[in-house]
């Protein structure tokens, strides 16, 4: 059974309030909900154990702590069978900050945060292009993120009353 048919309105409607503030304490969302608070302990412990929930992150500014240049990097890889270690040593790599098998061109596509132009200079030929495997990468630099946000999960349908 596919993990998100074993999610009800409950925690759908639990979900969305904190994909739009995860800082919402437990007994506000009972509140909204019309429900305990132990009922929210209960099902926050429940999706964490499903693994729906994966924990909680902090958005940060990165423009505001230093780290001015975001960029996407395209990743060649010479054979597939390098996936595997490429992908452990970027892993390693903080500024890689995530990291996707794709289809198309690349065989893998990466989010790079760096200070400045230089800093993603070295990260590029210091680190990423001397991947074993790495045969080529192609950057493409963000010169602005207009939005960038969670999904909002559907809520089942409500019977009409009559």
């Amino acid at each position: 059974m596919s993990r998100t048919n074993e999610l009800d309105d409950t925690d759908r409607r639990i979900l969305n309030l904190l994909v739009r503030d995860a800082k919402l304490p437990y007994s506000e969302i009972a509140r909204q909900l019309h429900v305990s608070g132990g009922t929210i302990h209960v099902r926050m412990t429940r999706l964490e154990e499903m693994g729906v929930v994966r924990g909680a992150t902090l958005d940060l500014d990165l423009q505001k702590v230093g780290y001015g240049i975001q960029a996407f990097l395209g990743i060649f890889l010479l054979k597939s069978s390098f996936c595997d270690s490429v992908i452990k040593q970027l892993r390693g790599i903080p500024e890689v900050t995530s990291l996707h098998f794709t289809t198309g061109s690349y065989n893998l596509f990466a989010r790079l945060a760096c200070r400045d132009t230089q800093h993603l200079r070295n990260v590029l030929h210091d680190q990423v292009q001397q991947i074993e495997g790495v045969e080529r990468t192609e950057t493409l630099i963000s010169l602005e993120e207009v939005f960038n946000r969670s999904v909002q999960l559907e809520e089942a349908a409500q019977p009409v009353a009559g």
